[in-house]
């Protein structure tokens, strides 16, 4: 497993995390994810064999939010 943080802009609250977090957590090959409105970022544990950053970092976008590299 690998871990990677996404720094995600534009969540304004508890309903944009559970909205991230759905999005992150359908994807195959991710094993957990954590996201933080605090920090405004999603840590997410997963198997590169099956997904990148890269897809993750789309899959927020298409929710709605900015995940700038």
């Amino acid at each position: 497993m690998s871990e990677v943080t996404i720094k995600i802009e534009g969540m304004h609250c508890g309903g944009c995390v559970r909205n991230v977090t759905k999005a992150l957590e359908t994807l195959p090959g991710v094993a957990s994810v954590e996201v933080s409105l605090d920090e405004a970022c999603a840590v997410v544990q997963y198997d590169p064999a099956s997904i990148d950053a890269a897809a993750m970092r789309q899959v927020v976008e298409e929710a709605g939010f900015d995940a700038p590299q």
